[in-house]
């Protein structure tokens, strides 16, 4: 499947369980892979296009890189979830450890990776995020991983912008794309918060490259983000709509639904 192209696609979050050494570990490896790989194989079932695997639990973020621990869990999880799923699968490791997401991609055969401050640089919890495209496509170059494709989060979430205030996010788009990233995620001010659709149309209008929506995608929003070409969705797919709970069926197959219908 081609993710660059125009074919819409609908991307499920698999929240990874807290990794060893971390401040909410309490699983041993095999009972997160267990889970990861079961998240996986629910979001494909009910017709999911792709899926993207976060380290999401592990609660306080480092920023810029992860140690060695986190790489290797999450290569040991990408593979065995890459074992299990058909679908392409991507991945995140937070916060903008984007260079050991490409090194993961790479050695679990992954097909995308989700990355933070690709260009300019802002806020985030964790403090500065620095831009990283220079040094992220020659390490890709490098590996010979040109296969995996780059998205880049454009005026993130969870952070500020004030320091780029005077760049809009079309601009800012336009600068990932002359940069060589394979599409732009728009989000809202948080995880589960709601993009903007106005964003979305301004975006749309200044690059060629797919732009995807990252944040507050549900079964009865969908339709006004219909000229993305993706749309991650990761908190409304769980109980109660809150991303640390189980999947819930129903609101795997009510997503299901309200994708084939718009895209049909």
């Amino acid at each position: 499947m081609n993710l660059t192209s125009q074919k819409p696609q609908l991307i499920g979050m698999v929240h990874v369980r807290a990794l060893p050494g971390t401040p909410r570990h309490c699983h041993n490896i095999d009972a997160i892979v267990e889970t990861a790989i079961n998240e996986a194989s629910q979001l494909e079932k009910a017709g999911f296009t792709a899926i993207i695997l976060e380290n999401m639990h592990d609660v306080p973020y480092l920023r810029g890189q992860v140690g060695p621990e986190i790489t290797a869990g999450m290569a040991s999880i990408a593979y065995e979830v890459r074992q299990s799923v058909k679908i392409p699968i991507g991945i995140q490791i937070l916060a903008g450890a984007n260079e050991e997401a490409l090194c993961v991609a790479q050695a679990a055969e992954l097909n995308f990776i989700r990355v933070e401050g690709f260009v300019f640089s802002h806020i985030a919890d964790e403090g500065m995020i620095e831009s990283c495209a220079g040094r992220l496509l020659r390490l890709r170059k490098e590996l010979g991983a040109e296969n995996i494709k780059i998205f880049a989060d454009i005026k993130k979430k969870h952070s500020s912008h004030a320091i780029t205030s005077d760049i809009s996010i079309s601009e800012t788009a336009h600068a990932a794309e002359f940069f060589g990233v394979d599409g732009v995620i728009l989000t809202g001010s948080a995880t589960g918060s709601e993009a903007s659709p106005q964003e979305l149309h301004q975006v749309s209008k200044h690059v060629s490259i797919p732009v995807w929506i990252g944040s507050g995608v549900t079964p009865t929003n969908l339709i006004q983000y219909k000229e993305a070409q993706g749309w991650i969705v990761g908190s409304s797919l769980k109980e109660k709509g809150k991303w640390d709970q189980p999947l819930d069926p129903s609101a795997l197959n009510q997503m299901s639904s309200a994708f084939q219908k718009l895209t049909r």
